[in-house]
Order: C-alpha cells, then sequence, then structure tokens
C-alpha cells in the first residue's frame, strides 16, 4: 500500500491511504533495517514523504520504502550535532510567517529561511501576521519590507489572524499546493492556519511575559489535509523555530540562493567573487546603486561569515 506521512511522533507515523478506495489512516512503524543505511538524518520519515507500507493482521503498517523527494526544507538537529532534521518533504511552498510586533521576526531570520528554501528549490512567500497590533511607525516597516522582499522576486502578506483580515489572498495562494509554515513560537502559525479553516481548531499559544517571546504549541510537524475553495490542498504546521541552521551551502553557492544576485552574477570579474573585497564586482555596485537592497545585502555577508567562520546558528 502507498500513502502520506501526515504526522511523526517518535517511532510511529501516521500515513493516510486511498488505497482501499476510500482515504484511511493508517499508524505505522518503521522497518526496523531502515536506519542502518547509513542515513544521516535524526528522521529517515518526514512529514509530507510518499511511502509504501504492508498492512499488518493488527491494522497496522509496517513502512518499507521512502519514495525519492521532491524537494525538503532541511535544519541541522543540534547545536553539536552533525547530523540534519527534516522538517518537512514534498512541499510546494513554503510561508515564512512572520510579525513585526511580540515577537518580532528579524530580516536575518527570514532570509536564511529563505536561502535554505531557493537551495532545495522551494517557492516561498512571506506572511506578516498580527498587522491589527501594527502602530503608525510598524505599518511603515511593513510597507518598507514588502518592497524589500517584493523588489527581490517574493510575495509577501499583511494579515491578521485573529480578525480576518488579508486571509482571502492567503488562501487564494495557497490553495491546490502543499505548503509548510514555519517560523518562531509566537508568530501566529497556528492561528493563521485557523483562520484559513476553523474547523482544524488548533492550540493558539500565549507570549511569555518574561522573554516576551512565543510559548511552543505545536511539538511536531502536521499535515491537514482540507478543501480550499475547492481545491484539495495540504497544510503543514510546524514547531516554532528559535533560530534556523542551514545545512551543506558553502561560500561559493550562497550567493546564487539570493535571486537579486543571482540574476547579476555575470556581470562579475572573477567567477569566483564572493561579493566582499573584489574590484569589478556587480553586486557592490547594485547595492551602491540601489538596485540591491543594503540590509538583503549586509544578511548575505553576515551568513557568508557565519558559513567561513562554521559559527552556523542551528
Amino acid at each position: 500500500m502507498e500513502g502520506l506521512v501526515t504526522r511523526t511522533t517518535g517511532s510511529w507515523y501516521k500515513v493516510i491511504s486511498d488505497s482501499d478506495g476510500g482515504r484511511k489512516c493508517y499508524d505505522c512503524r518503521l522497518r526496523g533495517n531502515y536506519r542502518l543505511r547509513g542515513n544521516k538524518q535524526t528522521n529517515p520519515v518526514a512529514v509530507g514523504d510518499l511511502v509504501t507500507f504492508d498492512l499488518q493482521t493488527d491494522g497496522t503498517g509496517i513502512i518499507r520504502e521512502v519514495h525519492d523527494r521532491e524537494n525538503y526544507i532541511v535544519r541541522r538537529a543540534t547545536k553539536l550535532s552533525k547530523q540534519t532534521h527534516v522538517i518537512a518533504a514534498n512541499i510546494d511552498l513554503l510561508c515564512i510567517v512572520a510579525s513585526l510586533h511580540l515577537p518580532r521576526t528579524s530580516t536575518g531570520f527570514i532570509d536564511r529561511l529563505l536561502v535554505t528554501a531557493e537551495a532545495y528549490h522551494i517557492p516561498a512567500c512571506l506572511i506578516f501576521n498580527k498587522i491589527d497590533l501594527y502602530d503608525y511607525g510598524l505599518l511603515g516597516q511593513l510597507s518598507q519590507l514588502q518592497t524589500l522582499y517584493g523588489n527581490a522576486g517574493y510575495s509577501s502578506f499583511g494579515v491578521s489572524a485573529l480578525h480576518g483580515t488579508g486571509i482571502d489572498r492567503v488562501k487564494e495562494a495557497i490553495k491546490g499546493k502543499r505548503v509548510l509554515f514555519s517560523g518562531h513560537s509566537g508568530v501566529g502559525k497556528s492561528a493563521l492556519l485557523n483562520a484559513i479553516d476553523p474547523t482544524l481548531n488548533l492550540r493558539v499559544g500565549d507570549i511569555s511575559q518574561w522573554s516576551l517571546k512565543g510559548k511552543h504549541t505545536t511539538t511536531f510537524a502536521e499535515i491537514f489535509p482540507l478543501l480550499v475553495d475547492g481545491s484539495p490542498t495540504y497544510l503543514i504546521d510546524s514547531p516554532g523555530i528559535k533560530e534556523f541552521g542551514m545545512v551543506d551551502i558553502t561560500e561559493e553557492e550562497l550567493s546564487h540562493f539570493f535571486p537579486e544576485m543571482r540574476e547579476r552574477l555575470h556581470g562579475c570579474r572573477f567567477n569566483t567573487c564572493t561579493h566582499t573585497h573584489e574590484p569589478g564586482c556587480a553586486i557592490k555596485q547594485a547595492v551602491e546603486e540601489g538596485e540591491i537592497s543594503t540590509e538583503r545585502y549586509e544578511n548575505y555577508l553576515g551568513i557568508l561569515n557565519q558559513i567561513q567562520t562554521g559559527n552556523l546558528p542551528w
């Protein structure tokens, strides 16, 4: 039988399958020797994976094959580990949920997620939540950020999951797709999914009054199959990320994952240009002329330094 992994908890996996002519959900385990194949990932099976499993007499399944992935979002497992953790696989769209107020999402965090999405060929967009809490100054910052990322080629939405503002535009962007929602704890990922489909009734967390940061409410990634405007859509809610550690991206590759840089690389004098000190650099010239934002360029330099020093966040 074949099915889609919708949830992983320890050694058990929820798998939905249409193999018997109707959609059913099965509790599955991974075949014992599967983990011995030299896999450097902490989770050889992730939500979004398509798997083949054998149904047992007790109604559970044994996963014997994980199909090749179209793509996936991966991060370093822990600060001291060389292993990686797959957040989700086979994604049509990454929605980075951000907030400018309680908690504030930095552009550095956003850009690390965007670089990873570019590296794994996953389209991405930005959803700035909690606009009902923004004062005049924050609304101005929102406009600037939407212009900044729009110039880099990314769509963005200003929404209020609490009041439903802007949700219709988000639904139009995600319908018919497999969509991963990712961001810091407390930015309102679960609330956003509830606004998209109130029947989900996902638990929504509070903001810590001590740290002014979000409390974890989603403890594992999970796929929710639903209809958005009549189109079968799969929404993936994921645990909040404090830091995001990129994996296997070299300093030579990094600028290729900034779209506004990528389209200008042919103009650099040297093929090995790092866009830091070299003469005849088209990227530095574009920054000086205002064609590439200074903030995005500074975030590029920050990530480059982390790659060169091995001091990547996790």
